[in-house]
């Protein structure tokens, strides 16, 4: 190897280096030092307050629906920027009176010369726990929201060849990323936040169950962020539920007590070890290291086809036993 191209080798890797080293600097942080309320086993017996907001710094923030208030708990993420504000997700309580979020996030967000900064309102899917809280929006001046359907979410990020590709949204000084990354549901996109490096998952990727009902879908959006994310800063995965322990056992499905609770926050390994947990899956139901991956609706296909083997058994039995009956009560009558 010549000294001149040793040289070139070592200048090159003297400039990634550097640029990556960039890269991280400009990373806004933030701090995931919060306690969540973990519901309580009698709610109606104790006061909770229907929406907790965390600061994660002066620009972001998350908000989670009160396990007290849903059992969903689904979780919420303002983005603020210079020229616009984003909301991923409206939960999963239609009544403002009972949740107040559209109060909450509007007096969140910054003033904009003689009215607020325009809000732009987006989901992470169509599923009803992530977007009842629409209609609170849909009629506030400067507040755009973006529908929920294939359609519409195609159209609004202009994905020509769904799922492939990645849209930006420009909140001014702060550019958000959209991954498709259908497998839970067809409609499902992930955010990364160039500013935090915060990649917000939805329900794609969480410490909860994860329902999966595209499987293909499901392989190839995991393989999909997973390459995304390979040379991008990631300082934390957050998703849209908490559904397991510090010990990464599962609640009770629809459980409003989480004592103990798992932290919201996942991480890069995260990301890359799920396309290989993914690739064992059964169609069903598969637990693989900290994921816990079913498809509900063939699950409760199979318990209402074994349901209904079992009534047809037991009808099969009690016809059998009263057409016994009935023969030895007829031999009876026969005998002299």
């Amino acid at each position: 190897m010549s000294t001149r191209f040793s040289m070139r080798m070592l200048l090159c890797g003297i400039t990634v280096s550097c640029s990556l080293a960039s890269v991280s600097a400009q990373v806004a942080t933030g701090s995931m030092d919060i306690h969540w309320d973990e519901g309580s086993p009698e709610c109606g017996k104790s006061a909770h307050s229907p929406l907790q907001v965390h600061t994660y710094n002066p620009q972001t923030f998350i908000l989670r629906e009160s396990l007290c208030s849903t059992f969903e708990a689904p979780f919420l993420y303002l983005l603020l920027g210079s020229s616009k504000a984003l909301l991923i997700d409206t939960g999963d309580v239609a009544d403002s009176q009972k949740m107040p979020l559209a109060k909450t996030v509007l007096d969140l967000v910054p003033q904009n010369g003689s009215g607020k900064l325009p809000l732009l309102v987006v989901h992470t899917h169509r599923h009803l726990d992530h977007r009842s809280g629409d209609g609170q929006f849909t009629s506030l001046p400067s507040v755009q929201v973006v529908g929920y359907d294939l359609p519409s979410v195609k159209r609004f990020y202009q994905f020509s060849d769904w799922p492939n590709g990645i849209a930006q949204i420009d909140l001014g000084e702060r550019v958000v990323d959209v991954i498709p990354s259908p497998g839970h549901n067809e409609t499902e996109v992930s955010f990364y936040d160039r500013s935090t490096a915060l990649l917000f998952s939805g329900d794609f990727l969480m410490p909860a169950r994860l329902l999966i009902d595209d499987t293909r879908a499901e392989q190839a959006s995991a393989e999909r962020l997973a390459v995304f994310v390979k040379d991008r800063p990631v300082s934390y995965i957050l998703g849209g539920h908490i559904e397991t322990d510090t010990n990464g056992h599962l609640f009770p499905w629809e459980s409003q007590n989480h004592p103990q609770e798992h932290a919201l926050q996942m991480t890069k390994a995260d990301v890359f070890a799920l396309p290989a947990a993914v690739r064992k899956f059964n169609g069903f139901y598969t637990e693989d290291g900290t994921f816990v991956m079913m498809n509900s609706m063939r699950i409760l296909l199979f318990i209402a086809a074994v349901t209904l083997v079992l009534i047809i058994a037991l009808g099969w039995l009690l016809v059998r036993y009263f057409r016994r009956r009935r023969q030895r009560a007829a031999m009876n009558r026969q005998r002299p």
